[in-house]
């Protein structure tokens, strides 16, 4: 062995391993980039763009040694949204300032505080986007256009089905889709020398070459080149940021990306034994990755756990094999663009539908709901919402109900009175008493016999707020108004 291969081990010590798991990403990672664009009604080339940011500028960057960066499905459905309301040409406005707000959180250290985000909102977010997601790739998956709604997506779905039964070409992209995700479905069980090669490959792979040989009439990705495609934001774009919807999309962007990533590391800190995640690192590094994506109008990236998954499943040791990855993507949007002219859209919506449906938790929301069921409840009303409304809002509402279930949950107060029948009845009252459980308080307290004297102690409580200590005044002067010897009150400790 030469000085200069011994000096390369020396450095890079596993760098076979490393090579070899950033082949099996990029295999991994070339569909899903370009199924997310389509998705989000963007031009394909775009998603290859943002996975190669998210290998070659993320990749080099601290954080989480192993965690993959690009595009991923869980945001097609906000970008789709913000492509339609404001044009192509502000999306890349829109990535550059998100990608600049985790760029100041990262560096004032609020990555960490993203732990503290209610698990239920963050599955509940995911099952909202995972049903969107679905609902809206199944028209292209019928060769239909899809509403603009979430609720029309999912309410026009009985008559996209009805139409298609009369139509030979619906029915047989639908047909090429099924097949799609059949083949993802049953991939585990192929023999495992063949499951060398990743599932989404094989299956869009396979959907290709049937729709090839067999001259099937179904839609193809349309291929502009990346000259065409990348495009900076224009100056004139940036004046959107001034209007409320644009800014309201880009705290959008900026919370789920975020809230994605950081809960993918975590996830993926689980799947091995190496170096910990830095939170604050990783925000600046997904906040860097998204304003170069922004400069070249690229979709948003975030950390995705598929991607993620596969590269330690792989057996990659250290970042080298996400920096790789994003150079074998490069290569192929350089060399090989033509290539994707022949993938079916129907195969790239059977991927997405996949993807989906792994973001909808639906056996571990059972279980949530037989042991805790006020945190199924905030990922149901999150997700139920998202679908509703919208992504923004619904995440709004999962957040603001999370609060007021913590809140209620954090007020807990028990009242225990001492009645012997004769004399001063004695109550004392624990735990944290807030206006949230007042009405019950008062009514307790109000039931005690009007005609005899109250001990009240309130030294076993941790908290008292204002509205709690204003009305037990006014329930004492009303009990001692009465007539009976006036409510004697232990103050709080």
């Amino acid at each position: 062995m030469t000085r200069q291969n011994i000096t390369a081990l020396a450095r890079f010590p596993y760098l076979r391993q490393d090579f070899a798991a950033s082949l099996v990403v990029f295999l991994v990672a070339l569909p899903l980039c370009v199924g997310v664009a389509v998705a989000s009604g963007v031009p394909a080339e775009l998603g290859l763009v943002t996975g190669i940011v998210g290998g070659l500028v993320t990749g080099l960057m601290r954080g989480s040694s192993l965690q993959v960066s690009g595009p991923a499905a869980g945001m097609s459905v906000l970008v789709y949204e913000a492509v339609k309301e404001f044009g192509l040409p502000v999306l890349g406005t829109i990535v550059l300032a998100a990608g600049l707000l985790q760029v100041g959180m990262g560096l004032l250290r609020m990555g960490r505080y993203f732990r503290a985000i209610s698990v239920s909102v963050v599955e509940g977010m995911l099952a909202g986007i995972g049903l969107v997601l679905i609902a809206g790739q199944l028209y292209p998956a019928l060769a239909a256009k899809a509403p603009g709604s979430g609720l029309g997506k999912i309410a026009g779905l009985p008559g996209a089905f009805w139409d298609a039964l009369g139509d030979t070409r619906a029915l047989v992209s639908l047909a090429l889709c099924a097949g799609t995700i059949a083949v993802l479905l049953l991939w585990k069980h192929v023999p495992a020398k063949v499951r060398t090669v990743p599932g989404p490959v094989a299956a869009v792979g396979l959907a290709t070459v049937a729709a090839f040989a067999l001259g099937l009439p179904v839609a193809t990705v349309e291929v502009r080149g990346l000259s065409g495609s990348v495009q900076p934001p224009p100056l004139g774009t940036f004046g959107e940021l001034a209007d409320a919807g644009v800014l309201g999309t880009v705290v959008a962007f900026t919370l789920i990306a975020s809230a994605e990533s950081l809960f993918s590391a975590a996830a993926v800190d689980r799947l091995h034994s190496g170096p910990r995640t830095r939170y604050d690192q990783e925000l600046l590094a997904q906040g860097v990755g998204n304003t170069v994506c922004g400069l070249l109008g690229a979709l948003p990236m975030t950390a995705v756990i598929v991607r993620s998954a596969a590269n330690v499943q792989a057996g990659a040791r250290t970042k080298a094999s996400r920096v790789l990855h994003g150079v074998w993507l490069l290569l192929f949007a350089a060399l090989l663009p033509g290539v994707l002219a022949y993938l079916p859209i129907p195969a790239l919506a059977g991927i997405l539908i996949h993807s989906g449906a792994k973001l909808v938790p639906v056996r571990p929301l059972a279980a949530l709901w037989r042991e805790h069921r006020g945190e199924a409840l905030v990922l149901s009303v999150t997700a139920v919402a998202i679908v509703a409304v919208s992504m923004f809002e619904g995440v709004l509402i999962g957040l603001a109900l999370s609060v007021v279930k913590a809140a209620w949950e954090a007020s807990c107060i028990e009242l225990k009175v001492v009645d012997t029948g004769a004399g001063p009845v004695d109550a004392r009252l624990s735990g944290n008493a807030t206006f949230l459980r007042l009405p019950k308080l008062l009514d307790s307290l109000e039931s005690l016999p009007q005609d005899r004297p109250v001990r009240l102690d309130l030294s076993g409580l941790h908290h008292l707020d204002h509205a709690c200590r204003t009305s037990l005044e006014n329930w004492a002067e009303r009990h001692s108004a009465v007539g009976t010897e006036p409510v004697r009150m232990t103050k709080v400790a």
